[in-house]
């Protein structure tokens, strides 16, 4: 009799335990089917971002960037600099450098400040004024050493390219020019390097991996891809003539950040 009793009981637990599973599958299998469908919604909609996106570069227009050059001051090809990293002359032209239309000077009458508050040569607002001529009279002539240069541009802009000229009235090359943009006066805040060809860190600021270059009327352009900042500093320390440094004209090229 006990015995039909614990077996009765046996077949009711196995009952019981079988409804419950039944019950418990098709939550589960509710539950794998959302988890599915919002996957498939989260990817449908980041596909749809990255279409958004490579349609708003697509339909951003490049057009090649106006940039007026001075008068150039020597012809030829130098042969007499030997300064180690030194970067082959291209033997023509620059190619055009395209960039989104509407691009033009930002830095054109901005304020500037420098290292060296008292040039040797001219003034420090030259270097915005837009005028690129290599005769004297258009450049500015900063102190031995490290110096440095600071343009506030005001505002944030999409910045596309920068072009530095030197001096351009005879052959040089530059040391340790390194170019930097931040979102404060005092470069603390989102500091980007853009350009940098300090070798050996003599400036402080990082070893670069960039070219040395010979200065010419075309200037030196940097690719700046877009960089969004407000202050663009630029660096150098001395040249292959003297310990001085010279700056005719910056260009900084972009549009206003949105």
């Amino acid at each position: 009799m006990l015995k039909n009793v614990f077996r009765s009981m046996f077949h009711v637990s196995i009952f019981v335990l079988l409804v419950f599973v039944l019950l418990l599958t098709p939550s589960c299998k509710k539950s794998t089917g959302e988890s599915s469908s919002e996957q498939t919604k989260q990817q449908s909609s980041n596909n749809t971002r990255k279409e958004a996106e490579q349609t708003n570069e697509a339909s951003v227009q490049l057009i090649p960037l106006d940039i007026k050059l001075p008068k150039p001051m020597f012809v030829g090809t130098p042969q007499n600099i030997r300064v180690p990293n030194l970067e082959k002359p291209l033997g023509r032209p620059r190619p055009p450098f395209l960039a989104p239309v509407g691009t033009e000077n930002v830095a054109l009458g901005k304020r500037v400040t420098g290292s060296d508050e008292e040039p040797i040569i001219g003034e420090i607002e030259m270097i915005t004024d837009g005028d690129k001529e290599g005769a004297d009279g258009s450049y500015v002539e900063l102190g031995p050493f490290l110096q440095h240069v600071t343009i506030d541009l005001e505002a944030k802009y999409d910045i596309y390219a920068i072009v530095l000229w030197h001096f351009h009235k005879q052959a040089r090359v530059y040391f340790d020019v390194v170019i930097q943009v931040a979102d404060d006066p005092d470069f603390v805040t989102n500091v980007r390097t853009l350009f940098n060809n300090d070798h050996d860190n003599s400036s402080g600021l990082g070893i670069g991996s960039d070219m040395h270059y010979v200065e010419t009327a075309e200037g030196k352009l940097i690719d700046a891809k877009g960089v969004r900042a407000r202050y663009v500093r630029l660096c150098s320390n001395g040249n292959s003539s003297n310990d001085l440094n010279h700056y005719i004209e910056v260009g900084v090229f972009g549009k206003p950040a949105k």
